[in-house]
C-alpha cells in the first residue's frame, strides 16, 4: 500500500527533505531497478531546478525513469520524439483562430508541463533545440509575443544515443551549459536485469506505482536547499577546480562561472536529500564530472590522443588542493 507524505511547507528542515525524497527514490526503484544513484541525482537536479542531459543507448529504461518520477511526484508528464520535422511551436505552442469569438486563442504546447521528456534531442534542428533554451533558463516561454509562465516545479530530461550520429544536430555548447548535468543509467548488471525480467513477467510496473509524496512541495523544498552551509574552504575549492578547467592544457574552453554555480547548487542538494545542512569534500568530488564535463571543450589533438572529459576532470581533482583545515567533519 502506498502511504502518501506531506510535509509543513512553512517550516521544513534537512531532515524532511531527505523524509520526502527517501520514499520518492524507493517507489521509483520499483521500476527502475538498480539504478539508485542516477536516481538520486535526479532527485538533485529536481532541487535545483536544474535540468539533466541523460546519453544512453536505446532501451535501458530513460523513458520510465521521467514517468516514474513524475507519478510518484504526482505532476504532470509529457513527452516529445524529437525529429529533423518538428517546430519551435511544436514545442512552446501556437496561436488559433477562433471563429466565434473571432480572436486567436493560444494552445499551450507540451513544454507545458511539470516534466518535460525531450527525447533524442540531438535528432532536432538547431532552431527547434534553441526552443527550449528560454524555458530551461527562465521557466518562462514566450510565443506571439506573449510571455507565460511555465508551470513549477519544472524539469526537462533530455536524452541522446551516444553511438549513433547519423543524421543528428549536436548540441551547441550554450544550450549544452544549460543542463545542471549529464548522466548515463548504463547497462543493468546481471541481477538486476534478472529482476527486471521477473517484474515485466505480466504487467509493466509502472502501472502499479502512484502518488507517493505531494510534488507540489518541492518549491518549499527547494527554498531551504539554499540554506545548506558551504565553507569558504569549500567555495574556494569550487572556484579552484574551474579555473584548473580554463588553464588545462588539454582544454580549449573551461568551466564557466555558470557551471561553479551549478556544483555549488548541487553539492548543497545532494547534502540536503543525505540528511546534513553542510556541503561535505566528498559531495562536490562525486558531482565535479556530472556537472562539469559536458561544459568543456577538448583541443583536437587531446581527443586525438584519446583524451577524455571525465579523465581531465580526474587530473583536475586530483591536482587541485583542498585545505581541510576549517571544514565541517
Amino acid at each position: 500500500m502506498v502511504v502518501k507524505i506531506a510535509l509543513d511547507q512553512e517550516m521544513c528542515t534537512m531532515e524532511d527533505v531527505r523524509k520526502f525524497v527517501a520514499p520518492l527514490i524507493e517507489n521509483v526503484e520499483r521500476v527502475i531497478v538498480g539504478k539508485r544513484s542516477a536516481i538520486e541525482f535526479i532527485m538533485v537536479a529536481l532541487l535545483c531546478e536544474g535540468h539533466v542531459l541523460l546519453e544512453d543507448v536505446p532501451g535501458s529504461g530513460k523513458t520510465m525513469l521521467a514517468r516514474s518520477i513524475a507519478a510518484s511526484l504526482g505532476i504532470s508528464f509529457k513527452r516529445i520524439q524529437c525529429t529533423p520535422d518538428l517546430l519551435p511551436n511544436d514545442i512552446t505552442g501556437v496561436s488559433v483562430f477562433n471563429q466565434k469569438s473571432g480572436e486567436f486563442e493560444f494552445k499551450p504546447g507540451p513544454i507545458f508541463v511539470n516534466i518535460l521528456l525531450a527525447d533524442e534531442i540531438n535528432r532536432a534542428t538547431p532552431r527547434t533545440q534553441a526552443a527550449l533554451l528560454e524555458a530551461m533558463q527562465e521557466q518562462q516561454v514566450t510565443a506571439d509575443g506573449v510571455t507565460r509562465d511555465l508551470p513549477r516545479p519544472f524539469l526537462v530530461l533530455a536524452t541522446q544515443n551516444p553511438i549513433e550520429y547519423e543524421g543528428t544536430f549536436p548540441l551547441p555548447e550554450a544550450q549544452l551549459d544549460r543542463f545542471l548535468m549529464r548522466l548515463s543509467l548504463g547497462y543493468p548488471s546481471r541481477a538486476d536485469e534478472r529482476q527486471i525480467l521477473v517484474n515485466l513477467w505480466r504487467e509493466h510496473p509502472i502501472t502499479k506505482i502512484g502518488k507517493i509524496v505531494d510534488g507540489q512541495a518541492l518549491s518549499s523544498l527547494q527554498k531551504q536547499v539554499w540554506d545548506v552551509t558551504v565553507d569558504a574552504t569549500l567555495q574556494d575549492y569550487i572556484v579552484g577546480l574551474a579555473e584548473a578547467t580554463r588553464n588545462h592544457p588539454d582544454l580549449l574552453l573551461g568551466v564557466s562561472p555558470r557551471g561553479s554555480l551549478a556544483l555549488l547548487k548541487a553539492a548543497q542538494a545532494l547534502a540536503a536529500i543525505r540528511g546534513r545542512d553542510y556541503v561535505l569534500p566528498d559531495d562536490i568530488k562525486i558531482l565535479v564530472p556530472l556537472t562539469l564535463s559536458h561544459r568543456l571543450i577538448l583541443k583536437p589533438e587531446a581527443e586525438l590522443r584519446g583524451r577524455t572529459a571525465r579523465a581531465i576532470l580526474e587530473d583536475v581533482l586530483e591536482n587541485t588542493p583542498l585545505d581541510l583545515g576549517s571544514v565541517n567533519s
